[in-house]
């Protein structure tokens, strides 16, 4: 049986070497530091962990793990390591993650950089589509010929995978039709004489609102998409009513008998 398949056994002789791993920890961090003795375990063969409670300040829930190796027909065992390890009810720092994975949109500041991921699934050489289905679920809008991408300058385009998460990200998002503005609107994105057409296949989907007093001015939305800024949006105004005579009437004249 392989050693990392079979049970350890404990080794008795550096399992009753308590008070020698003690002394060691003592020696390396004082002894106002290390607390009540927690227990051993075995790590291998003749390999036992004795562990301490941890007084050390700011450390709640940690622990001292002292390892102590004993060689093949010796009576005595050698520290091996001594080191401060969190437990279960221990306040550690949060699982570190990549500087790729915590950038979130809207991050970026002036001379920031964020370079594309390896084969970048949004991307796309300017020479291929990136569409890998048959020819009849290809959308032809969406091939652009070759000359025109070498006159553009550009290495790499908008794959149709790219494309599609644009679309239902904008669609998912505020720019889409699931929210409070969308459902109190007036009319939608569609017969907006603001709304600024795309060419397709997005153009089939979105468009920018051109509306400077809109929530959206300058941003990509929905077709369905809608807001209180219609270019149709009418205000009912109430109708006028007659005003009460004048208390004072100051525009006409009085006909006075200069007699009296």
């Amino acid at each position: 049986m392989p050693p990392s398949t079979r049970a350890v056994k404990l080794d008795s002789v550096a399992a009753d070497a308590v008070e020698q791993a003690r002394a060691a920890l003592i020696d390396e961090v004082g002894t106002e530091r290390v607390g009540d003795y927690l227990g051993a375990r075995a790590e291998g063969d003749r390999v036992v962990t004795h562990t301490f409670a941890a007084q050390q300040g700011g450390y709640r829930g940690w622990h001292w793990s002292v390892t102590v190796v004993r060689a093949a027909r010796q009576k005595r065992v050698t520290i091996d390591e001594i080191v401060l390890l969190p437990g279960d009810q221990a306040i550690v720092a949060p699982a570190w993650t990549p500087y790729a994975d915590r950038v979130q949109p809207g991050d970026l500041s002036p001379g920031d950089l964020l370079p594309p991921e390896e084969a970048d699934v949004r991307l796309a050489p300017a020479w291929f589509t990136g569409d890998a289905a048959v020819d009849d679920e290809i959308d032809p809008t969406s091939v652009r010929p070759i000359a025109d991408e070498v006159g553009l300058g550009r290495i790499e385009v908008l794959s149709l995978e790219g494309r599609d998460l644009a679309a239902q990200r904008w669609h998912d998002g505020s720019q889409g039709p699931d929210n409070a503005l969308t459902r109190q609107a007036p009319g939608s994105c569609r017969t907006c004489g603001f709304m600024v057409w795309l060419t397709p296949p997005l153009g089939n989907r979105f468009g920018v609102c051109a509306n400077g007093m809109a929530n959206d001015d300058g941003r990509v939305v929905a077709f369905d998409h809608g807001c209180g800024a219609h270019s149709q949006t009418k205000v009912k105004r109430p109708a006028a009513s007659a005003a009460p005579p004048p208390v004072h009437d100051t525009v006409t004249v009085d006909d006075i008998d200069p007699l009296v």
